[in-house]
């Protein structure tokens, strides 16, 4: 016997009125016997395991003494319970269904073209929404007509007909393909017919009285349910009450969505005032605003002694700020949002492996895969550091500029002899990149994503991660729920799949202090908490909009008997309106502003403000908290001037030393303190690349040269520089306007070889690479440097020349400013005595190229020794380091953020 349901207020005291209800009707019905407490024979169904001990709780108060209590239980959790029908085959797991839809919808270009889908895994969303409508036709109709497809055909077509034939016509492809898709999924393995099965077989064959209880009305299946049970047992239903006459004032005129659609028509009644003194809103300026705000909220709130507090979290990002201000207050939040398995580390981990294998090692990806804490390196040697081997590997690459490519980035590692580790490493990363190439079916994918973990020394890693091991439960889950399913996908495919699971998959954080709960709105059904803070309270989030793909989607709803946008969003609000009427305190924040835009707070809370304002009753009032704040010591800042002598390098470069010239202490950071900052990658070749290249390029031209005395110059340098540029080419074919730029050099270049033999020099040795210790009274410094060439006369004279790639003029200009310290340097590295310097142009200056020679080298080169021996020594004893370089050279300055030159006092 289905009885009629007992209707409760929201309110704080629900779960009061709700024992006081069970108890009368246990009495009424004689369910158990006089004087018994024995309650045991009573089922109880609720929404979640919290309801139940609400329950329990109120039953507790209201009997005060002994008793047994009736079994409550979820639904979901008493069908569990249930002995496993042997005879009813396994039920379809959700990815099988999901990639068995997407492997049909693939073979369809039509499909394609229709929903605008460029790849084949722009249809995976729509197959999942295609699922999803499945599942709620099943869920409406098979109660409705059994397993007769006739008669849900016939349903079908007559929601269709009620349509207007312009909606009729605007949605038959659409309609066409939910019904296609919908009837190929009904099947004995569909999950929502076996649950349909499975619930009428626990209503014939369980016995007992049954207490339904539920914040909204019951569904087509679980009405079902609720009708089977009854037909041999007496089944109570309880709910909210939404009639008119049992909404207070000013709540049913705000918001007449409130009402039951039954109870349109019935005359209005007088109905009761509630006091809404405890609602306050919060206008915020900016989200850092809101999120402050929300946080001194609630630790005003726990410091006056409230100890269940929620935080509705309707704006995520807010939500996600306040929690990070509570962590660092120390108080930590039980969230029960949800959030999703792709915000964790762990799934950033994976996406950045599934990214390294997608680009085939592109620079950015790789760094962010070796630089995951659970990437861990595999070797033997136990003093191996993984945070040394990182910044090796970033060092090389950034300044190697290699922007992807396994055989790139290795080529670079294999080129430093100090980086055998670091290149063994990466070779296995890519041995098991390569192992994601061929088509596999789902569970071969699942496999190999996990052995890959194995192998790259990162399964442990994430199995003592929260998230890892749901992130390693997923994947596990997905090899055994599609083991039967023999339909091969691409390593794209896999990987959309992979992200769209775990977009839909929720993380859960194991929970300690509980005193503090985040949730969704609708997460707060039939719960009172201490107080209340609901974060997004602005018209973008308050009612939330849920996106739709279909067109399908709310025409076709409405005539079918499925939820509407219409029935979501007055749910919705009901919660809201539930959410105000149980909570003592309940403060409502939003935006007033984003994007330099006016947001508007949500219309119910305008709607309820415009109600108290026509009724001459109070506005609602505004919520103000003092954020606590801390005065900081105002200091100044000074022109810093170091000392350090114990940081004396152990060598100078040129560079260095240009660098100490031009800042002494740019000189401090960059090379006393090594904080020089890391090359950019560039897809664009620079200018400095192309010096690099000429020097490769030259090098090799002059010891083929040296080889061959009687070879044809230019060809030879044609041949040499079309060898060299192709290779470079081959990895970024942006280099090509550097390499018509050099062969327009060529002619000249030659040239200037033949006429420097004329004048007696000859190639000696290039790229030589030069150590010498400059030494004076208590230390001493060694010079390094890479000499790009050295030529020797018939007097057995030598010259350093040094390639540019800069013009006559310009390298005229540079010598006479005598800023240049590369030319003298590079003969204190001499082994042999230079008696000659120039720097040789590399451009063009009206068709031609050449060099420009040093005056005074030998001087200019015992000078420069005397000021590196002064400059060192005076470091050594403690001699300052003053920031006092020049604008022109500040204005690119990687140290000004160290400095702070133009804030000093």
């Amino acid at each position: 016997m289905l009885l009629p349901p007992e209707f409760i207020s929201a309110s704080s005291d629900f779960w009061m009125l709700t024992a006081k209800r069970f108890l009368l009707s246990t009495r009424k019905h004689k369910w158990v016997a006089i004087g018994s407490r024995d309650y045991s024979a009573i089922q109880i169904i609720v929404p979640t395991f919290a309801h139940a001990h609400l329950l329990l709780q109120a039953l507790a108060n209201e009997l005060q003494t002994n008793f047994i209590p009736p079994r409550i239980h979820t639904l979901f959790a008493l069908l569990e319970m249930q002995v496993p029908d042997l005879q009813m085959p396994r039920a379809s797991s959700a990815s099988e269904r999901l990639m068995g839809l997407y492997a049909e919808l693939r073979q369809h270009a039509w499909l394609k073209k229709l929903f605008s889908a460029r790849r084949n895994t722009d249809v995976l969303p729509l197959a999942q929404t295609l699922l999803t409508l499945s599942d709620e036709l099943s869920l409406a109709m098979l109660p409705v007509a059994g397993e007769s497809r006739a008669a849900m055909e016939q349903g079908w077509r007559s929601a269709l007909a009620e349509l207007p034939p312009p909606a009729q016509a605007l949605l038959s492809e659409e309609t066409q393909l939910v019904w296609s898709v919908w009837q190929s999924q009904l099947d004995e393995r569909d999950p929502t017919a076996q649950r349909y099965q499975r619930l009428q077989q626990l209503a014939k064959n369980t016995t007992g009285v049954l207490v339904w209880i539920s914040p909204t009305a019951p569904d087509t299946m679980e009405n079902a349910f609720l009708r089977t049970w009854s037909e041999h047992d007496m089944v109570l239903p309880v709910q909210l009450d939404w009639r008119a006459m049992a909404i207070p004032q000013p709540y049913y005129h705000a918001w007449p969505a409130l009402q039951e659609v039954s109870e349109a028509g019935v005359q209005q009644v007088l109905n009761e005032y509630v006091d809404i003194s405890h609602i306050r809103l919060y206008n915020a300026d900016s989200l850092e605003d809101e999120a402050v705000q929300g946080a001194q909220t609630i630790i005003d709130w726990l410091q006056n002694g409230l100890q269940n507090v929620a935080i509705i979290a309707q704006d995520r990002v807010v939500a996600r700020r306040i929690r990070a201000l509570l962590e660092r207050a120390q108080i930590y939040v039980a969230d029960e949002t949800g959030w999703k398995l792709s915000t964790t580390r762990a799934a950033a981990a994976f996406a950045a492996w599934f990214e390294v294998i997608t680009t085939r090692a592109d620079t950015i990806a790789l760094l962010d895969l070796i630089k995951s804490p659970y990437l861990q390196v595999k070797s033997v040697d136990t003093e191996l550091n993984k945070a040394d081997l990182v910044m090796q590997i970033e060092l090389i690459v950034r300044r190697s500029n290699v922007l992807g490519g396994w055989s790139s980035v290795l080529s670079a590692l294999n080129r430093h002899a100090d980086a055998a580790h670091a290149a063994n490493w990466l070779a296995g990363i890519a041995r098991q990149a390569s192992n994601f190439v061929e088509r596999r079916s789902l569970s071969a994918w699942s496999a190999t994503s996990l052995q890959s973990f194995y192998e790259l020394s990162m399964y442990n890693a994430l199995q003592e991660d929260t998230a890892g091991s749901q992130l390693i439960q997923m994947l596990q889950a997905l090899q055994e729920d599609c083991s039967g399913m023999d339909i091969t996908f691409s390593f794209a495919e896999w990987r959309a799949f992979v992200n769209l699971q775990m977009e839909s998959t929720p993380f859960i954080s194991t929970h300690i202090d509980k005193r503090v709960m985040m949730l969704p709105l609708n997460g707060a059904r039939l719960r009172c908490f201490d107080a209340v803070l609901l974060v997004g309270a602005d018209a973008a989030h308050l009612p939330s909009q849920p996106p739709e793909i279909l067109f399908f989607a709310n025409a076709v709803r409405r005539e079918c008997g499925l939820a509407t946008r219409e029935s979501r969003q007055c749910q919705q609000l009901r919660d809201f309106a539930e959410l105000l009427l149980s909570n003592p305190v309940v403060v409502l924040s939003w935006q007033g502003s984003m994007n330099g835009e006016h947001l508007p707070v949500s219309p119910w809370i305008a709607q309820l403000n415009l109600t108290l304002e026509r009724t001459g009753e109070a506005a609602l009032v505004t919520h103000a908290t003092d954020v606590t704040s801390l005065k900081l010591q105002v200091m100044s800042v000074t022109q810093p001037a170091p000392s350090a002598p114990d940081l004396l390098p152990e060598a100078l470069s040129a560079s260095a030393y240009g660098s100490l010239v031009v800042c002494p202490y740019q000189f401090f950071a960059g090379r006393m303190l090594r904080l020089n900052a890391l090359d950019e990658l560039s897809d664009m070749p620079e200018k400095r690349d192309y010096g690099d290249w000429l020097h490769a390029i030259l090098k090799l031209f002059h010891d083929q040269l040296s080889l061959h005395p009687d070879a044809e110059k230019e060809p030879l340098l044609h041949q040499i520089s079309d060898g060299f540029f192709m290779e470079v080419l081959r990895q970024s074919p942006s280099a090509l306007a550097y390499s018509v730029r050099w062969k327009k050099v060529i002619p000249a270049y030659i040239q200037w070889v033949e006429q420097r033999q004329l004048d007696g020099w000859q190639f000696e040795i290039g790229e030589l690479w030069c150590e010498k210790d400059l030494t004076w009274d208590g230390g001493q410094i060694r010079l390094r440097g890479r000499i790009d060439r050295i030529d020797k006369n018939a007097d057995d004279e030598r010259a350093v020349l040094d390639y540019k790639t800069k013009n006559i003029l310009d390298l005229r200009r540079r010598l006479l400013d005598g800023e240049d310290h590369q030319l003298p340097f590079y003969g204190l590295l001499s082994e042999h005595p230079v008696q000659a310097a120039s720097y040789v142009a590399l451009e063009l200056s009206q068709q031609k190229t050449g060099h420009i020679d040093a005056a005074d080298f030998d001087l200019w080169t015992t000078a420069l020794a005397e000021s590196i021996r002064n400059s060192m020594q005076s470091i050594q004893q403690g001699a300052a380091l003053p920031a006092h370089g020049v604008e022109t050279a500040c204005q690119y300055c990687d140290m000004r953020g160290l400095c702070r030159k133009g804030a000093w006092s």
